[in-house]
């Protein structure tokens, strides 16, 4: 009987992009069926700590939260090496006039969130939407805004005022790149099926890189709007080398983030990254 595994992750260009040659049985499933689940990231963050899905993306802020059920994969993961969400507002500000204003965030469990804490930790915040925040901060309903996916290619197009790129700040205190979301797959799932399953997600990925032209095809149905070359390079910066395969660098970052997440009082406990790949 054909194993049939959940695969939960954005309608995001990217994860379209990544998931391409697994979504259009263009990659040996080696026998699985992946039925694919589409849901916004802070959404899949909850669901995660319920254990809904068999793989699921996931923020590695939330890595902490669903640690029982599930195991990082080292395939699949979005990673900014130098840039990352971005703070936007209608006027010019400094890091200090953070501390007094209010921030929209995309979710509290998302790694942006994480990392304006680490940036700014006196900084007030509200939960919105990821895809209202920018047009909240055009309207000038709140302060300031944290932008996540496409909206850190567009900002400029309601004339908002880059603030920080939190990835690239996160680059010179530590000199890694910023692992934002990955990949986890159930715990329960004995060795071989853990270790197929990275197989197949990162084959897709490997297939979506070497046909770029049809993946981004494809991926163009997610973006929101995105021209064509604002698409290609917004998938271009979040599918790269260590979508394939983590590496050294990237898993360390992920660990970096959890001790200072956990030193700056974020996050609640001591939390060591466990990856399978």
């Amino acid at each position: 009987m054909t194993r049939t595994i959940s695969l939960a992750h954005s309608p995001d260009s990217d994860d379209a992009f990544m998931f391409y040659g697994l979504a259009t049985g263009k990659v040996n499933t080696r026998g699985f069926q992946f039925n694919h689940v589409l849901e916004d990231i802070e959404a899949l963050n909850r669901k995660a700590i319920e254990g809904v899905y068999d793989v699921t993306a996931v923020s590695f802020h939330a890595w902490y939260r669903i640690r029982k059920n599930y195991r990082l994969m080292t395939c699949g993961a979005s990673v900014g090496d130098g840039y990352g969400p971005l703070i936007v507002a209608k006027r010019s500000l400094t890091r200090e006039d953070l501390d007094e204003i209010t921030i929209a965030v995309p979710g509290e469990l998302t790694t942006a969130f994480l990392v304006l804490r680490l940036y700014a930790p006196g900084a007030r915040w509200k939960v919105m939407p990821f895809d209202r925040i920018q047009e909240a901060v055009a309207r000038g309903d709140i302060d300031a805004g944290l932008l996540i996916h496409e909206g850190q290619l567009t900002y400029h197009d309601q004339k908002l005022h880059r603030v920080q790129d939190l990835g690239e700040w996160w680059r010179m205190e530590t000199g890694l790149p910023l692992p934002l979301g990955g990949n986890a797959i159930r715990r329960s799932f004995d060795a071989k099926t853990a270790r197929v399953c990275c197989d197949v997600l990162r084959e897709s990925v490997q297939y979506s890189l070497d046909h770029r032209k049809e993946a981004l095809e494809h991926a163009l149905q997610y973006a929101r709007g995105l021209e064509r070359s604002k698409a290609d390079k917004f998938v271009g910066m979040y599918v790269n080398s260590f979508t394939l395969e983590l590496g050294e660098r990237a898993e360390e970052a992920v660990a970096l983030l959890c001790k200072l997440g956990h030193e700056a009082g974020v996050i609640p406990v001591k939390a060591e990254p466990e990856f399978v790949g």
